[in-house]
């Protein structure tokens, strides 16, 4: 499913709440560990779209998202979850804080 997202799947929950799970999925199936809220910041594409003609293929983007914590997790897939998305497993890197908070980026090639 991660392969068929584009920006505009995400740009519709811009400034919306994301629960960050820092535990790996249970024996159950759910994920572990006390959430974290998250908040998408932005959503933006990068470099140049496809020429018309070329084979379709989505363009690349970047999610940021923020913590309001100042702590930061270390890079790897966490499972986020969205009341409208649902659960995705994310491959996140924390890029530092700003002054609200510890800022996380996933990059979609």
């Amino acid at each position: 499913m991660l392969d068929k997202l584009t920006s505009a799947d995400f740009a519709p929950y811009l400034n919306q709440a994301f629960r960050l799970y820092p535990g790996p999925y249970t024996p159950d199936g759910s994920p572990a560990g006390a959430p974290l809220p998250l908040e998408l910041v932005s959503v933006t594409d990068l470099g140049d779209p496809p020429p018309a003609g070329a084979p379709l293929r989505r363009r690349p983007f970047s999610l940021l998202f923020r913590a309001s914590s100042t702590g930061h997790l270390p890079q790897r897939i966490y499972v986020l979850e969205h009341e409208r998305l649902g659960r995705l497993d994310i491959f996140l890197v924390p890029i530092g804080p700003d002054q609200l908070g510890m800022r996380y980026e996933a990059i979609f090639t």
